[in-house]
């Protein structure tokens, strides 16, 4: 006995059967449409108070500008889910970076730290004795920082030693010329001292440790044995200040001159 054929199976929309679904079916994605209630994600807007904070720190604009937009950018970002946090945290840095800055320089100059005539203070201890003899040329003549001076350089001074007597001390150009002991200068450097490291000490601790240090044998072990020095020489010191230590100063430096004018020749033994 035979068996009628079937009838065919009518084909759907996509054909026959596949592999992607029984036929008439839509074919799911990704190779059909999007399944309903499905919306493509919305591109995240960067703040735009974050981005002129940016440029306006980059500018150098009027502070704090700059720092307040930066904070209130932050508070709308984490609110409202937009980009640029690392903008607002860069205007941030940026600006306060700019304003410590101009702030160290604006204390350097109240202090006169940067000033060519910026002083600090030198205090008469002890005169010397005996008159002064010839001394060979310095090898680093020139202009030149306090902190550059060293044992055995001969110096010149915008200032007068004679105002240098007084019992507060007196401040001084933190610039000198060195030049050869030979010619005309107002200054001998006969010790120079460095003080620990650390936090400034104090103006009070400061001085006397460059009376202490200036005093004794600093002195006679430079000059030795020699009865010549004049009479008319006194000793004198630089030290450092609170704003000259922020900037790495810790010299000491002990000097001799005459407060009547400028000598010839250098007072150290052999010379």
């Amino acid at each position: 006995m035979s068996i009628p054929p079937q009838p065919p199976s009518s084909p759907g929309p996509y054909g026959q059967p596949g592999p992607y679904g029984q036929p008439g079916q839509p074919v799911p994605p990704p190779y059909g449409g999007a399944p309903q209630g499905w919306y493509p994600p919305q591109q995240q807007k960067t703040n735009t108070l974050a981005i002129v904070g940016f440029v306006m720190a980059l500018v150098c604009s009027i502070p704090p500008v700059p720092i307040v937009l930066g904070i209130i950018a932050l508070s709308q970002i984490k609110s409202r889910g937009e980009k640029g946090k690392g903008l607002a945290i860069s205007a941030i840095v940026i600006h306060s970076l700019v304003i410590a800055f101009y702030g160290t320089f604006v204390i350097l100059g109240l202090t006169g730290a940067l000033d060519d005539d910026a002083l600090t203070k030198r205090d008469t201890i002890s005169p010397v004795t005996g008159p002064s003899s010839g001394a060979p040329a310095t090898s680093r003549p020139g202009a030149s920082g306090l902190t550059e001076i060293r044992k055995g350089d001969c110096f010149n001074t915008k200032d007068d030693l004679a105002q240098y007597g007084d019992e507060d001390g007196t401040q001084a150009a933190r610039s000198v010329t060195i030049v050869p002991c030979t010619q005309s200068h107002k200054g001998e450097a006969y010790a120079v001292f460095n003080l620990d490291a650390g936090t400034y000490p104090g103006t009070e601790k400061v001085t006397k440790s460059a009376e202490e240090k200036c005093s004794g044998d600093a002195l006679t072990s430079y000059v030795g044995d020699n009865p010549k020095v004049s009479e008319k020489l006194e000793v004198y010191y630089y030290y450092p200040q609170a704003a000259s230590w922020l900037l790495g100063d810790r010299e000491i430096t002990c000097f001799v001159g005459d407060p009547g004018g400028p000598t010839t020749g250098s007072i150290r033994a052999g010379s």
